[in-house]
């Protein structure tokens, strides 16, 4: 039976939600614990799907995973497999960042080529003319990424010809353990990219230019694991998401543990839009203080406006006073969610890669169905601010970036219950508990 949330629209939220850590530096993180044999320890880790799906491609390879109460503990002293088979890759498009450890490491890899989200192309040629001009041999057979260094691989300089984030992590890991000077231009500069080279450098790896376009590494015949746990930074985008909800539904809300310095960009335009964001430490405090004027928004890589916050800004548009063009330059497909919030009212025409947003308008309930991750956080912030009761399907998309979201909006005041069908009681993605 298939899982909804049921949600009643109209009721301003107040309170203060935890920002939980960040999925997209948790899941290279874990990757990055197969450079070197030992234990691994985390804190701040999200319990979600796609953490799921990594933590057991894991322990197909021969790693050992518990959790001692806050602490996620990764051993990997007995990893032998090089294997990442299809039945997981498919699930989880970032499964592909074991690839640059593991050629590394043991010289030789087999991964399912990936599947993901479907919100256009994404091909794996970064990752795979990056691995080449390091020196190893790759071959695509049967749907497999087969991936030979035998000998070791060996530094080169790497330019992208646009920044790529999973490539920019898989090139940075494999590199540490090439022999010599390895250079990456053009390189992605988000602050999960950061976060792993730390980790890679609190590993014993030499790296320059973190946070810049231009990253140097120095390789080095061995690492260990980090002394200390390493604590997962919060998680931007789902920080970006909640700072939405004032201008969406009314009411004031505070986030806990952000880290407000990964969030100019959206803040600024969130700004101008017409709210008012102040912050404090780790604290963000969030409330519209009157009408919502239009934006202009154009996607790009960080420090640009985040691709994946296009579709949640879009719902804050439509209560906006005018027209709001939204262009997304970095996924040809990821405007699958104007389909259906038409259906819940909204004015959206679409012209190749810019939506046009009239506001404000009125939404109404509806049954919706959620096409990718943020798409279905998008429907949620829809149906919070929407008249009547919504029902939002795809909820495998939600879980796989989203912990725990209805209990942390239930408690700003939010009507939101997740059922099925047959209304019986179900478990959260990492087991009993897991969604609160």
């Amino acid at each position: 039976m298939r899982e909804y949330l049921e949600i009643e629209g109209g009721y301003p939220l107040r309170g203060e939600i935890p920002v939980s850590g960040a999925k997209n530096a948790v899941l290279p993180a874990l990757a990055a614990t197969l450079l070197a044999p030992g234990t691994y320890r985390f804190t701040n880790w999200p319990r979600l799907l796609d953490l799921c799906t990594m933590l057991e491609l894991l322990e197909r390879l021969g790693a050992r995973v518990e959790s001692r109460g806050e602490i996620l503990e990764v051993d990997t002293s007995s990893v032998e497999g090089v294997e990442a088979p299809y039945e997981l890759v498919r699930r989880m498009r970032a499964s592909i960042l074991v690839l640059g450890p593991l050629v590394a490491r043991f010289g030789r890899a087999r991964v399912a080529l990936p599947g993901g989200c479907p919100i256009g192309k994404r091909p794996v040629d970064f990752h795979l003319r990056g691995l080449e001009r390091l020196g190893a041999r790759i071959e695509i057979r049967h749907g497999y990424i087969l991936a030979r260094a035998e000998r070791g691989l060996s530094g080169a300089e790497i330019v992208f010809n646009v920044p790529s984030v999973t490539a920019t992590e898989n090139l940075l890991m494999a590199a540490v353990l090439a022999r010599g000077r390895t250079e990456i231009r053009n390189a992605a500069r988000e602050p999960e990219v950061v976060f792993l080279g730390e980790m890679l450098r609190a590993m014993g790896a030499r790296i320059e230019g973190l946070g810049t376009d231009h990253i140097v590494v120095y390789g080095c015949s061995g690492l260990e694991p980090p002394r200390e746990p390493l604590r997962i930074i919060p998680d931007r985008i789902e920080a970006g998401t909640y700072l939405m909800l004032p201008g969406i539904t009314g009411g004031e809300i505070t986030l806990l543990a952000a880290e407000p310095r990964h969030l100019e960009t959206p803040i600024l335009r969130l700004r101008e839009a017409g709210l008012e964001i102040e912050a404090e430490g780790q604290r963000l405090y969030a409330r519209a203080r009157g009408p919502l004027a239009p934006l202009e928004i154009v996607t790009a890589p960080y420090p640009g406006f985040p691709t994946d916050l296009q579709a949640q800004i879009m719902v804050l548009m439509t209560q906006a006073r005018g027209l709001s063009f939204i262009t997304e330059n970095l996924f040809e497909k990821r405007f699958q969610h104007v389909f259906e919030l038409r259906r819940m009212g909204a004015e959206i025409d679409l012209d190749d890669r810019t939506a046009v947003v009239r506001g404000p308008v009125r939404l109404q309930g509806a049954e919706v169905e959620a096409s990718d991750l943020r798409a279905s956080a998008c429907l949620v912030l829809a149906a919070l601010g929407a008249e009547g009761i919504s029902r939002i399907y795809g909820l495998e998309h939600l879980d796989r970036g989203y912990e725990r979201m209805e209990a942390k909006l239930s408690a700003l005041g939010a009507r939101i219950v997740r059922k099925t069908h047959e209304e019986r009681e179900t478990l959260g993605p990492c087991g009993p508990g897991a969604r609160g």
